[in-house]
């Protein structure tokens, strides 16, 4: 058989409850449910952080945020460190089995030459280094973690600043995706396709909105956006079966944290939270560690390969993507280091692999998931909220919405748990200060 290929597509800011194939009711996203009816839904995966470039970096390097030098941590203002060639990436890896690699869209890890796509494994970048844009002009304006604001053009093919006013942000990285395929058809390729829809601004062309008369406002907004990406979903998989490639073709989908409240996505002066997305039944939200804010929309299929329509809820972290794809691609990951471990197997049809526990840390908060425990320390549910509680534990399997806190009623288990968490937070602490600390540095 040949080497498969393998596309790995990344939403931004898109809730759990934000695809019909997950739940929604209010509007459909065709594609990727047929992505979902052709593969396999993931009901229980978890990204590894709350955030963007934190998740980005542990989808992409199989390590947790900390292991793989990328950070958000509070120090007077938000800070994060950029991803460099020391930690391996899955390009990296695959271009070293004869890949052809590719991203198109958005970066946000780092904006230092070490720290871009070309220097950490991607063959080809089409897209933009900041966190956010206009969709339009392609200019970040908003401010940055200093505080300064100075409006930049931001749009690149490899190195060389491009210039393509006025196409909607989303449907260019569509474009770009298909003819990055149809340029690499004859060999293997790896393509990460990461939009960054539905992020901050709400900006939709009308021919999306008019799909959605009955939501209101920011709903409606949200629906159009993620309706765009999903039309890109389905040009990029039709793009694969005109080529014939699509039995071929490992196409894994996420999206990199919860839904976002912040009041900036209006970007009309109020402080009143956003309500466009939605984390279904979870409580939480961006910036959170209770399930809204790192329990995402997942789905993985390979055609004629995994079986079609499958359902997933054993706990699973985006840190198992990289060792999955490279054992698929006939990679070696012992030769990484990675907190993640392949669960192909389990998407074969074999038993399932799963994490004694799962971990979570973003500036003074930290989670770990244990069975079908769930302990949140320093919790807050949104961005600049108090914290909910020092510590908050949960039975997901009896209270998946993590209303009840049974600190007090299951104190051993709270404890043992704690403890679990906190050892394993400090062994983060001191990887970075060793090996990343010196690298801390705005992006």
């Amino acid at each position: 058989m040949n080497k498969p290929n393998v596309i790995i597509i990344m939403t931004d800011d898109q809730g759990y409850g934000d695809l019909s194939c997950m739940g929604a009711t209010d509007f459909r996203t065709p594609h990727i449910d047929a992505l979902a009816d052709d593969g396999i839904r993931f009901t229980s995966m978890y990204s590894a952080s709350s955030v963007c470039s934190p998740s980005r970096a542990s989808l992409l390097t199989g390590r947790y945020p900390g292991n793989a030098g990328v950070r958000a941590i509070l120090a007077g203002h938000r800070r994060a460190s950029g991803l460099t060639p020391a930690v391996p990436t899955i390009a990296t890896a695959l271009k070293k089995s004869g890949y052809a690699t590719g991203i198109c869209g958005k970066w946000h890890l780092g904006l230092k030459d070490e720290c871009r796509p070309n220097s950490n494994g991607f063959d080809e970048f089409s897209g933009f280094l900041a966190g956010c844009l206009d969709y339009y002009s392609h200019i970040f304006y908003w401010s940055m973690a200093d505080g300064s604001t100075n409006p930049t053009h931001d749009l690149w093919e490899n190195e060389t600043e491009v210039y393509d006013n006025g196409e909607y942000l989303t449907e260019r990285i569509t474009r770009k995706s298909v003819e990055f395929i149809q340029k690499h058809k004859e060999e293997p390729f790896m393509l990460y396709v990461a939009y960054n829809a539905p992020h901050y601004p709400m900006h939709a062309p009308e021919k999306y909105i008019k799909r959605f008369p009955h939501l209101p406002w920011d709903r409606k907004i949200m629906a159009a956006m993620i309706s765009a990406v999903d039309d890109g979903v389905g040009e990029i998989r039709a793009e694969l079966e005109r080529q014939g490639l699509l039995d071929n073709t490992i196409i894994y989908f996420q999206s990199d944290n919860g839904p976002s409240r912040e009041s900036r996505n209006w970007l009309d002066g109020t402080e009143d939270p956003y309500y466009g997305g939605t984390a279904g039944i979870f409580t939480g939200h961006k910036f959170s560690l209770f399930e809204g804010g790192i329990r995402i929309p997942a789905v993985i299929s390979w055609h004629n390969h995994f079986e079609s329509g499958k359902v997933i809820d054993f706990a699973h972290i985006t840190t198992d993507i990289f060792p999955t794809v490279l054992e698929a691609c006939g990679g070696n990951a012992q030769e990484y280091e990675l907190d993640g471990k392949s669960i192909l197997t389990e998407l074969l049809g074999g038993e399932e692999q799963t994490h004694e526990y799962l971990f979570w840390e973003l500036e003074d908060q930290t989670a770990v998931r244990y069975g079908k425990y769930k302990l949140v320390i320093n919790g807050r549910l949104v961005e600049g909220e108090e914290k909910r509680a020092d510590v908050f534990l949960s039975d997901l399997e009896a209270d998946p919405s993590e209303k009840n806190n049974l600190a007090q009623a299951m104190p051993e288990l709270c404890e043992k748990l704690k403890k679990a968490a906190l050892d394993w937070r400090n062994g983060i602490e001191e990887n970075w200060d060793k090996n990343f600390a010196k690298n801390y540095s705005l992006t």
